[in-house]
């Protein structure tokens, strides 16, 4: 693809979906697009020098269509400034979390009567699929995945092996997906079917998920919430969840 040249740096699209910022024939930065499982367009710089960063940001938003995203640490001041000088602005704050496993912490206990929880690997592929289809429906129909964290998996990818599930009266009724590659375990996504709220599922699959990794022996595990998602930080919060850290979802439109 052909490349354009900034003073001393070029920037080159070596793919569909990269960009290379170089100098002197050395790569002084790189741009990534991906695409998220419900459409949204995320773009990601990492450049040695603002200038390269500039560069990359300026070619990349000529040649891609918007809105574009893309999400920043909070706390790293000089990146939120870069992509904010390259007309990114903020539209929503993710909080990160550490989330205590004791059950001592957490105050977690039972479930309901009337509740079964299905630990890891234990879900039927068929009935969970049809939870995460009634799930994802919901939410197409409410808020919207525009608020839901960065991270999405498709339904093609979905493994029973990463999922909690938790029955009521024998029905599919709410899960739990569990990531276990990074060093600190993470809850990657909590949800319960519309009809089934309010009735201390979204707990129960807590108290199994938290108590397995506390007798494996971690002692926390690590989970992101909307800052707008007021009933998720209130059921965080209230098992003794602690602020970590946040994250800023950027948008140019």
């Amino acid at each position: 693809m052909n490349p354009v040249e900034f003073s001393h740096v070029l920037i080159s699209r070596v793919a569909a979906d990269q960009w290379h910022a170089l100098e002197d024939d050395l790569v002084i930065g790189r741009g990534a697009m991906s695409h998220r499982p419900d459409g949204l367009m995320f773009v990601s710089i990492d450049a040695w020098h603002d200038a390269a960063f500039a560069r990359l940001a300026e070619v990349m938003l000529a040649a891609l269509p918007r809105p574009l995203h893309t999400v920043v640490d909070e706390a790293d001041l000089d990146l939120t400034a870069q992509w904010q000088r390259a007309g990114f602005t903020t539209r929503r704050r993710e909080w990160e979390y550490a989330v205590p496993t004791d059950p001592h912490a957490t105050g977690l206990g039972p479930p309901p009567p009337d509740v079964t929880v299905l630990g890891l690997g234990r879900a039927e592929e068929a009935p969970l699929r049809d939870l995460d289809r009634t799930i994802r429906a919901e939410i197409e129909a409410g808020p919207g995945w525009q608020d839901m964290p960065a991270e999405v998996i498709a339904v093609p990818g979905l493994d029973p092996s990463k999922y909690i599930v938790a029955t009521r009266s024998g029905r599919y009724a709410g899960l739990l997906r569990v990531a276990m590659m990074t060093r600190r375990p993470r809850i990657g996504l909590i949800a319960v079917r519309a009809d089934h709220r309010r009735g201390g599922i979204a707990r129960a699959l807590l108290a199994h998920a938290l108590g397995a990794l506390h007798r494996v022996g971690k002692d926390a595990a690590s989970a992101e919430i909307t800052e707008s998602n007021v009933a998720a930080t209130a059921l965080f919060e209230g098992i003794g969840a602690r602020r970590t850290g946040s994250n800023l979802e950027l948008v140019i439109r």
